[in-house]
């Protein structure tokens, strides 16, 4: 059997850390995409086309995977395998053609970082109330 056509298997992992300033009450949320060896960082950044690959304010390895945003190091809250994070995957990866605010930033109430993740998630998981802006698709 040849196996030069097998992917390696997908994992999607939610990640979050303070933010400087407000990180008493607000965080920044990310996701990642994991085939292999290979880590993606997805996100939402209040500066457009600031680094790393990006289509407005959509960032593609802006950071290093883990890296928090200023006020202390990044911790994951969740991982998805198998079909789910193939899905959720996909999603993202559409993101800098289908994420609807690619080109639009607001801190409050969104759409920002958070508004992007909760996007991207949909109904598989819902961030809690320190992921201010995650609401915001639901109410635009």
């Amino acid at each position: 059997m040849n196996n030069t056509n097998l992917q390696p298997p997908v994992s999607v992992e939610l990640w979050t850390a303070r933010i400087p300033r407000a990180g008493g009450f607000a965080e920044h949320h990310w996701l990642e995409i994991a085939r292999g060896e290979q880590i993606d960082r997805w996100e939402v950044w209040q500066e457009a086309n600031f680094g790393g690959e990006s289509w407005g304010h959509v960032h593609h390895n802006l950071l290093a995977p883990s890296e928090g945003v200023g006020n202390g190091p990044g911790r994951r809250l969740e991982s998805w395998l198998n079909q789910p994070a193939e899905l959720l995957a996909k999603r993202i990866e559409s993101s800098p053609q289908e994420y609807p605010w690619r080109d639009w930033y607001r801190a409050v109430p969104g759409p920002n970082s958070n508004t992007f993740v909760q996007w991207a998630l949909q109904d598989l998981y819902y961030l809690g109330w320190r992921g201010i802006g995650r609401g915001y698709a639901r109410y635009a």
